[in-house]
């Protein structure tokens, strides 16, 4: 079950445990490490919110937060320490922590830090860079949709920064200073999906050791964002439809209803209207969900925000621990000239290698690693999945008809090769191409966060 926690990093284990504790009579999952390098592996979209120590063997708790807001700039951190002063509280702040408690504290102040910044967004204004006309007018129009009430449906390719776009909407809301809630609802085994959107009474199902509130009542007063809503299967479709007109939720395993306040922002990367046109979409559900819709178009469609988003990036990225680097004019028209299938999230990954790869203080062209290994017309003369009895991918050799003039040789390029031309030829709908490949949607999923993670272009 996918439930938010809070992650304590403390290496004193007896503070660890006695913060564990705390935070857990209060109702709160925790999660607790020791060491910042081990925060970095359990920092996974369960976490809503990071208590930190500063000073730690290893990694400290401020090179801790920039690594956080570097690859999870909305979520909050407070940072814990016995040595404080204005002065470390001030440069704390500005580097990007929500709050500071100094040690020792008090149970109560834990819980109230632990309350006001549970599942708040601490991302900025300027996380959602545009400098493009077509962005500047679509984040004027953001800013007059957040003041209302009205659901918006955020359409566009993946990568493009749609999530970044509804916080963008949520923080310029009077929702403001409550939750936002983000679910994919691709993420989540199909098994589990309803359970976590809509909750569960202790004993629902067989693992329901306790009562659990769904993502609508953690999102109550503020906003619940569903990402790749374009993959909830039908008769999920149906009782989302039903919380939606009735603005009350009923868990799992229960006869009561809760009433609802929340606005919901929804996103799609698939053609919304052919899966409606297919029977994979509710038509009634699709018109109550967009009633503003907004489509962020590819990073190929607006030139101008690229270099925005790059400087944006390189700051994201050096933080305090380096001079940012300048970025020579070569190597700047071959990012503006690139055409990015895999978006801004292909972008921070060459600029990521880049400051690896780069002397100096200037980023030059030679620097520049772009994905080159399925570029969009290899993508377009994709052959079909194979299907074999173990591993229906990893192990397709067999040439097919519409098999590419140049052979690949290399397993895991061609895994990617195949499973992206199945997800086009679907529409970028999961769950058929899932059937397709004769795998588990869970599998798929796995697979394409790795494509994403490369930078390749996931429809």
């Amino acid at each position: 079950m996918s439930i938010a926690k809070i992650l304590v990093v403390e290496d004193d284990k007896e503070l660890q445990e006695a913060l564990v504790d705390t935070l857990e009579l209060n109702e709160f999952e925790v999660e607790a490490v020791s060491s910042a390098e081990d925060a970095l592996v359990a920092l996974d979209d369960e976490i809503a919110m990071v208590f930190s120590d500063i000073r730690m063997d290893g990694m400290d708790g401020y090179d801790l937060m920039k690594r956080i807001r570097a690859i999870k700039p909305y979520l909050p951190v407070v940072l814990m320490t016995a040595y404080g002063t204005v002065e470390q509280a001030v440069d704390a702040m500005k580097a990007g922590a929500v709050d500071y408690i100094l040690k020792p504290f008090e149970a109560d102040e834990l819980v109230d830090k632990a309350k006001a910044y549970f599942y708040r967004d601490a991302s900025s204004d300027e996380d959602f860079v545009v400098a493009d006309p077509a962005t500047v007018k679509l984040k004027a129009m953001a800013k007059k949709v957040a003041e209302s009430e009205a659901t918006v449906m955020i359409t566009g390719e993946s990568g493009t920064g749609k999530e970044v776009l509804a916080r963008y909407i949520h923080n310029q809301s009077p929702r403001r200073q409550k939750p936002f809630v983000a679910i994919n609802c691709a993420a989540i085994p199909e098994n589990m999906l309803e359970a976590t959107l809509f909750g569960y009474e202790k004993g629902a199902f067989t693992g329901a050791m306790k009562a659990m509130p769904g993502k609508f009542e953690q999102a109550h007063g503020g906003t619940l964002f569903l990402d790749e809503i374009g993959e909830m299967r039908a008769d999920l479709q149906a009782k989302l439809l039903r919380v939606l007109q009735e603005k009350e939720v009923e868990r799992l395993g229960s006869t009561k209803t809760q009433k609802l306040d929340v606005r919901v922002l929804s996103a799609s990367n698939i053609d919304m209207k052919k899966a409606i046109e297919n029977g994979d979409f509710r038509e009634d559900l699709f018109y109550r969900l967009n009633v503003f819709p907004m489509r962020l178009p590819p990073l190929r469609e607006r030139p101008r925000d690229i270099a925005a988003i790059t400087d944006r990036l390189l700051q994201r990225h050096c933080g305090r621990q380096r001079v940012e680097p300048m970025i020579a004019a070569p190597a700047m028209k071959a990012l503006i000239e690139c055409p990015w299938p895999g978006n801004i999230r292909e972008l921070d990954n060459v600029i990521q290698r880049a400051l690896v790869m780069m002397s100096g203080d200037t980023i030059h062209s030679e620097d520049l690693m772009f994905d080159t290994s399925v570029s969009a017309e290899e993508e377009k003369r994709a052959p079909h999945a194979a299907e074999t009895d173990h591993d229906p991918i990893a192990s397709t050799t067999a040439t097919r008809d519409n098999e590419p003039d140049r052979e690949i040789t290399d397993l895991k390029e061609r895994e990617a090769h195949i499973i992206l031309k199945t997800l086009k030829a679907n529409d970028g709908h999961r769950q058929k191409t899932a059937e397709a490949l004769n795998i588990s949607p869970r599998t798929l999923r796995y697979k394409l966060a790795k494509f994403k993670e490369q930078g390749l272009d996931v429809v």
